[in-house]
């Protein structure tokens, strides 16, 4: 017995030696596994990567090197399978998230100074009191008036974790002023304008498809309804999309019982089916949906939905086509991963996504081409664009494979983009008057209380005009020669910037819309259809 526990840790290295080889022979004979990012076989851009960094007779970044080797092997796939550098990535997803954190300002960099041009309701700087035409010289330690200071820059100083306090030293007419602001966290809203254009017809314009988006369209469809809107105008025109379950669950507001809203599909990934799921606020009254070339992906997904349920009218012009599903992968390097996983197909089992065969180049040059071809003119050219065809649930025939095609073709005015008008809007030149303008005469403009009042109630743009013209002559612009139309339409510009001014893109949307062709159209389309 003692003889025994004597050899016996000897025997147990030479078993566990044994089955080492035994196990390493058989590893050889049966084929690797990998996860979703690793493989026990080093890929050859690893190895290159780990030659370069270790060999190369200079000194090399390889972080960059890699990124540009994603990059390249990016282009490969489809245009929305892309790389984010882990720099960019905070800002990148800001967008998504619905917020950021910061102290809740809008500015313009005038002569080397930051003026602030609008401040965020309820927001850290209105709480602190800062107002519009405040100008910051010093943000903490760092001196930012008379130092050529970037947007990027001041954007950094004054972002941060929320609850922290930031110093500033601000200009308030001849007074300097220093000023604690604790930053917050900072709404990105998504519905840009929501309002009753007539008694019973409300428009809700929603700008991309953000965390929150859905929040706050049933926020203003219920403010709304509440003021007697029975009919409602969705404009998605310039949304380039965002959150899927966003558009889903906007489009469970108009259809009734369990029908189909959208499913996805890819070579990985089976079959997923998106249904509406509960009663909805808005599934009985009329309804219209404004798209144009800009409206994509979820945007193009909500309107597709309710094309192919008849539920309501899509009016404007044909949507940029983008019915890709990415999905966002983390990486180590605090980078990410945007991959596309799947397509969009309708309840009809349209494809929405146009082809990309051509390469990347051509594919974001596509809506160019439209304009060039004159698709977004006359509607007899959509004919070119359309795809397979497929039936709505009424029988109507409909398009599938290079976005959605409106019931009603709304041209694209080309009247309101004169080439001679372009220098005008050059670097801001055209924003930093507005601003100007109104800090010249902030009494004046202040009187009106709502968009509606300044709509019906500022008429001369005369002294606008001139001052207009002034000011681009110090600029090197001269608009002495534009034509009458131009000038026309120039004078309603500084209307509808001005109302932004005044109370952002709500202001804006309500003023521009009078002009509006398409919202026009779409107000006498809910008068004709039936009760």
């Amino acid at each position: 017995m003692k003889k025994l526990q004597v050899w016996l840790p000897l025997l147990f290295a030479i078993v566990m030696i044994v089955g080492m080889r035994i196990g390493y022979k058989l590893r050889e004979n049966i084929p690797s596994t990998q996860g979703f990012f690793a493989s026990s076989k080093r890929s050859s851009l690893q190895e290159v990567v780990d030659l370069v960094n270790k060999r190369y007779v200079d000194p090399v970044d390889t972080d960059s090197l890699t990124e540009d080797a994603v990059q390249a092997m990016l282009t490969h796939l489809d245009p929305h399978s892309i790389f984010i550098p882990a720099v960019h990535l905070a800002e990148v997803n800001e967008d998504l998230q619905g917020n950021f954190e910061g102290i809740g300002v809008e500015f313009l960099i005038i002569n080397d100074t930051v003026n602030v041009t609008n401040v965020s309701t309820e927001g850290p700087s209105e709480k602190a009191g800062l107002k519009v035409g405040d100008k910051f010289i010093k943000v903490g330690d760092s001196v930012v008036a008379g130092v050529k200071i970037s947007s990027d820059k001041i954007k950094k100083l004054l972002r941060g974790e929320r609850g922290s306090p930031v110093n500033v030293l601000i200009v308030r007419g001849n007074q300097q002023l220093p000023v604690t602001i604790t930053r917050g966290t900072i709404p990105l809203y998504s519905v840009d304008a929501a309002y009753l254009v007539d008694s019973t017809t409300g428009l809700i314009h929603v700008g991309r498809f953000s965390g929150t988006t859905y929040r706050e369209f049933m926020y203003s469809l219920e403010k709304l309804q509440k003021l007697g809107m029975k009919n409602l105008v969705l404009d998605l025109r310039g949304n380039g999309g965002g959150i899927l379950n966003e558009a889903v669950n906007m489009a469970d507001e108009f259809l009734d019982g369990d029908k189909l809203i959208v499913y996805t599909q890819g070579d990985k990934q089976p079959r997923i089916d998106f249904n509406s799921k509960r009663p909805g606020l808005f599934e009985a009254g009329k309804l219209v949906i404004l798209v144009d070339e800009g409206s994509a992906s979820a945007s193009e997904v909500l309107a597709g939905a309710v094309q192919d349920w008849d539920r309501g009218t899509i009016i404007g012009r044909r949507t940029f086509g983008k019915g890709l599903v990415q999905e966002q992968y983390n990486l180590s390097n605090g980078a990410a991963l945007r991959l596309t996983v799947a397509r969009y197909y309708t309840p009809a089992g349209r494809s929405i996504q146009k082809s990309y065969a051509a390469g990347r180049a051509a594919y974001q040059d596509e809506v160019t081409t439209r304009f060039h071809n004159g698709e977004v003119v006359h509607a007899d050219t959509l004919k070119e664009a359309f795809g397979k065809p497929f039936k709505t649930k009424g029988g109507r025939t409909v398009y599938g494979g290079g976005g959605i095609t409106p019931d009603v073709f709304v041209p694209f005015d080309t009247t309101a983009f004169s080439p001679a008008m372009g220098p005008l809007f050059y670097d801001g030149k055209f924003t930093r008057f507005i601003y100007q303008y109104y800090i010249d005469r902030k009494d004046y403009f202040n009187k009106f209380k709502t968009p509606a009042e300044f709509a019906s109630g500022f008429r001369d743009s005369t002294d606008a005009w001139n001052h207009l013209v002034t000011f681009m002559k110090n600029e090197n612009v001269n608009l002495e020669n534009l034509s009458a139309a131009d000038k026309r339409e120039v004078q309603k510009r500084i209307k509808t910037w001005m109302a932004r001014q005044l109370w952002r893109m709500q202001g804006y949307y309500e003023v521009h819309n009078q002009y509006d062709q398409a919202v026009i159209r779409a107000i006498a389309e809910v008068k004709k259809q039936p009760a």
